[in-house]
């Protein structure tokens, strides 16, 4: 790229539209992994601010050897769904990692829906049942429907069960459930959804007020559990009840203000489980991936969103 180049733009439309499916993510994402546990890959823990207002305000980083760096920021605004507006707004910058100078802007609703989502395919890939048929939803918003195409790519499922506060995202899940041949269920409690679950989600939005109502004792062994919310909506005495629980990046969760758990209590993060280095064997107890996000996740899905973008623009 030349000081003269214009930055490409991709929004979230846009970015939807190249196509790119949840396990071409989930591959990005394990290759990153790789590349980070042998030194081509420099990433920095995810960085919070709660400024009040029930907002939280995040940002990642993370450098390749492979000439790309990618910024994000994104904040989650609880109130903008009444402003009708998406609860979480952001952007993210790719730049060149010999020169610095900015080689794309991109929207970040697109991205942080599918590398989450991508992210917890790669740990159900090695922590689920190969045969989960079930999975049940505790939360019912955009991440429910980017876990929904994520693990439906994965798994061979016949039953969603939903879960949530707002009727309108309980439908639009249950509708998008059933457009693909799926039968969906709606709960009125959350120990009916996540009794007999293969697999589950978790992903209500961000508040470190609520009261914790799920109990991790209501899995049966074989189940895996995908926590996007940081273990908010989960009852902290419960969580010994998982055999194993990876993280996304131990350092991270080393240095985060508000751990999700106590740090004894997790297995490995993500990299130690995609090389290897730490045993996942059958436990007779259930799985879990709790995660709040990772700088490698991001910039995956965003070279490979640009890459794929400049393939189009070239052909």
């Amino acid at each position: 790229m030349t000081g003269t180049d214009q930055p490409l733009y991709l929004s979230d439309t846009q970015l939807e539209a190249l196509d790119i499916q949840p396990s071409e993510v989930a591959d990005a994402i394990e290759a990153a992994l790789i590349a980070k546990a042998e030194g081509r890959l420099h990433t920095a823990p995810k960085t919070a601010i709660l400024p009040g207002g029930g907002r939280y305000a995040m940002s990642t980083l993370a450098v390749g050897d492979d000439g790309f760096i990618v910024v994000k920021q994104v904040t989650v605004c609880p109130e903008n769904p009444g402003r009708g507006l998406p609860a979480i707004n952001g952007a993210i910058m790719v730049l060149d990692a010999r020169t610095g100078l900015l080689r794309a802007v991109l929207g970040a609703n697109w991205i942080t829906a599918v590398r989450t989502a991508a992210l917890s395919a790669v740990a159900a890939r090695r922590l689920a049942d190969p045969g989960a048929e079930t999975v049940a939803f505790v939360g019912t918003g955009v991440q429910a429907h980017s876990h929904l195409d994520a693990f439906a790519d994965l798994f061979a499922l016949k039953h969603i069960r939903a879960y949530g506060r707002g009727r309108a995202n309980i439908d639009k899940l249950c509708r998008h459930a059933r457009a693909i041949g799926l039968e969906a269920e709606v709960c009125a409690r959350p120990e009916d959804a996540l009794r007999d679950a293969d697999l589950v989600v978790s992903s209500v939005t961000l508040d470190y007020t609520i009261d914790p109502f799920l109990d991790a004792r209501w899995l049966k062994p074989t189940a895996f559990a995908a926590i996007t919310d940081a273990c908010l909506p989960w009852i902290p005495d419960s969580m010994t009840a998982f055999g194993t629980v990876i993280v996304d990046d131990r350092r991270q969760e080393a240095e985060s203000d508000k751990p999700m758990l106590p740090y004894d209590q997790i297995t490995g993060d993500l990299t130690d489980l995609v090389s290897g280095s730490v045993d996942v064997g059958p436990c007779g107890r259930p799985a879990a991936f709790a995660f709040r996000g990772i700088s490698l996740g991001d910039y995956a899905a965003a070279v490979l969103a640009v890459n794929r973008a400049g393939n189009r623009d070239t052909t």
